[in-house]
């Protein structure tokens, strides 16, 4: 039998993650604590690409709290097309961005978020995801989740370029991937091996950024109790 690969030797360790009655965040670090011990070298090139990326600046000129953010129009997972003025029509909008269904963090993330779902559409807010995956597999990022939220579909990561979010994957990092079992370029329908850095946004009726997280380390994400919070205050 073919020794597994690294993904594949994780699927249950995500699954435990996102069942975990914790905090997001711990969930996110149990992931990346069951990754170094199953593959220190692989940790070791995330560690020196996460490095080389915050060194570069990449996401600090993503739109600030105060700023506007730019117009978008998107298809989500069922293919209707989703555009930033409609989703703030009704109240302030989350916006979500991910690596991708494969990715296990962002699976974490995912079903973090869809726990949450229907305590922000409660509060009169919207949630969407935004990933470079066409709609298909966007509708795995989901799968198994309580609510099911927009998935918009960032081809050629076009949206999160113009907010300075998007990023080459480093030759080494692409090689760790690719053996590890994580070519995510036929997800994406091209090969150009560029992701988003996934950063949260949260927007207001005025459509202006009330509230942001943005950090080139993947592992890390905006807490749900932190984005319900500022949902709360922006309802006062």
């Amino acid at each position: 039998m073919a020794e597994k690969t690294l993904s594949e030797a994780l699927q249950d360790c995500t699954v435990r993650c996102q069942n975990m009655q914790a905090p997001l965040t711990a969930r996110l670090e149990a992931f990346a604590n069951d990754v170094r011990k199953l593959s220190p070298d692989f940790a070791d090139v995330v560690d020196r690409m996460i490095e080389h990326l915050k060194a570069t600046g990449v996401g600090e000129n993503a739109p600030k709290p105060g700023e506007p953010l730019p117009s978008f129009m998107m298809p989500d997972q069922k293919g209707r097309l989703q555009t930033l003025d409609d989703l703030i029509a009704n109240g302030p909008l989350v916006i979500a961005f991910h690596r991708g269904h494969w990715c296990p963090y962002c699976r974490i993330n995912a079903q973090a978020l869809a726990a949450i779902y229907s305590e922000v559409k409660s509060l009169g807010s919207e949630l969407v995801a935004i990933t470079p995956e066409s709609e298909h597999f966007n509708a795995e990022l989901t799968a198994g989740g309580r609510d099911t939220f927009p998935i918009l579909s960032d081809m050629d990561n076009g949206y999160a370029l113009t907010l300075n979010l998007a990023f080459l994957v480093s030759d080494e990092k692409r090689r760790a991937m690719t053996a590890a079992g994580w070519d995510f370029s036929t997800f994406q329908g091209n090969t150009h091996w560029t992701l988003p850095i996934p950063a949260t946004f949260i927007v207001g009726q005025d459509g202006l950024v009330k509230a942001r997280f943005i950090d080139p380390d993947y592992r890390k994400r905006m807490d749900t109790a932190e984005i319900l919070t500022t949902l709360k205050r922006l309802a006062n």
